[in-house]
């Protein structure tokens, strides 16, 4: 068990690095909220993670940001493009509310806070329109994010938990699938945003 847990420690830090190598260019700009603390400071399992979700954070909130609010509801099924199968897909707003709601529903075993009533099952507040409620929305998740990561330890790390679904599950896993599933649904803001000709935040001037 005390080999699993080393090994478990050593994946989580080598996953963690290489997400913040691959991403650095990302993270020249100003910190977002929640950002690690200064170099000085020695390294931790929690403070590399915690680096982790800042990077992904600032590529999500720019490309939010860069979105026009009427565009808030597109989604490639108003394309018609032929070929494509996109019918019942998320809107941006949809998406960005998704990712809200499931960094919620993922951190919050973490620590055993209850996430917000309106998580919605991963789908986030129906009523949410407006694209400054939706950013909020965002932030105010990855601020919980930020808390929830900020209290892994090598003790508590891989210690059996229950996820929000009722799975078992370790802070260590969903702490690092967390930022991974944001990875996920940023890939489909770019190309959200460059079906409507815009150039994604972090891909300007490159």
């Amino acid at each position: 068990m005390k080999h699993l847990k080393t090994s478990l420690l050593l994946t989580a830090a080598l996953f963690s690095l290489s997400a913040a190598s691959a991403f650095a260019q990302a993270a020249k700009g100003s910190p977002a909220t929640g950002a690690s603390a200064s170099p000085s400071t020695p390294p931790t399992i929690a403070s590399a993670i915690d680096r982790e979700i800042t990077i992904v954070e600032k590529e999500l909130i720019d490309a939010a940001e860069a979105m026009p609010e009427n565009k808030f509801d597109f989604s490639p099924e108003k394309l018609n493009l032929p070929g494509g199968d996109y019918k019942g897909v998320r809107t941006f707003g949809e998406q960005l509310k998704h990712v809200a709601a499931s960094n919620y529903l993922l951190w919050s075993p973490i620590t055993g806070e209850k996430p917000p009533d309106n998580v919605n099952d991963g789908k986030g507040p129906d009523n949410m329109k407006a694209k400054a409620d939706i950013i909020k929305y965002v932030k105010d998740s990855f601020a919980f994010g930020h808390k929830s990561v900020a209290t892994l330890t090598s003790s508590n790390l891989v210690e059996p938990i229950t996820s929000s679904s009722g799975r078992p599950t370790t802070r260590l896993f969903l702490a690092t699938f967390a930022p991974a599933h944001c990875f996920d649904h940023y890939g489909q803001l770019v190309e959200y945003l460059r079906m409507n000709g815009i150039v994604p935040p972090a891909s300007r001037g490159q």
